[in-house]
C-alpha cells in the first residue's frame, strides 16, 4: 500500500518543559502517523502550544474559553489535504496521565483524530457518526502498532 505524500510544519511554541514533548514528537512519527490517516496527499502544520495560546485559539475560533487538547483548522480536502493542528501541550499531558497512556501514545491519537478532522471527518455531528470516527481512530492506530485509544 502506498501512503499519500505528506509536506510537514512541526513546530513548537515557547514551552514552560518542551523536552518531553520534543521527545515524544519525533518528526518521523509524526508524518508518520499523519500519512496513515490520509487518504490524499497532504500539506499540515502542527503546532505544539502552551495553555495560554490553546485557550485563546479555542476562545477565538470556536467560542469555548479553554485550553483543548487538539484543534484542527482545515483550509481544503481537494486535491490536496491542507490543515493546521494545534495540540496543547499541558492538556495532552495530563490527559495521558489521567488516561494511563504514555505521552506518544496520546499524541498520536490526536494527531490522527485532527487528521480525520481535516479530511470532513466529525465525531459532534451524531452518535453514529461518533462511532464511525472511533473506529476508522482504532483502526488507523492498530496498523500503526499502537493500542486502542478508548
Amino acid at each position: 500500500m502506498s501512503l499519500p505524500q505528506l509536506t510537514l510544519s512541526l513546530q513548537f511554541s515557547q514551552l514552560s518543559d518542551p523536552a518531553p514533548h520534543r521527545a515524544a514528537l519525533p518528526r518521523h512519527k509524526v508524518a508518520r502517523w499523519l500519512r496513515h490517516a490520509l487518504d490524499a496527499n497532504g500539506e499540515f502544520t502542527v503546532r505544539i502550544v502552551d495553555a495560554e495560546e490553546g485557550q485563546a485559539l479555542n476562545r477565538d475560533y470556536r467560542q469555548k474559553d479553554y485550553a483543548t487538547n487538539v484543534l484542527t483548522f482545515d483550509y481544503a480536502q481537494e486535491p490536496v489535504v491542507m490543515a493546521d493542528l494545534v495540540l496543547c501541550a499541558p492538556v495532552v499531558a495530563r490527559e495521558a496521565a489521567e488516561q494511563g497512556k504514555t505521552l506518544q501514545q496520546h499524541y498520536a491519537h490526536l494527531l490522527v483524530h485532527g487528521a480525520l478532522h481535516a479530511q470532513g471527518w466529525d465525531h459532534e455531528t451524531s452518535e453514529a457518526d461518533a462511532e464511525d470516527m472511533e473506529a476508522r481512530e482504532i483502526e488507523i492506530l492498530a496498523a500503526l502498532g499502537l493500542p486502542n485509544p478508548y
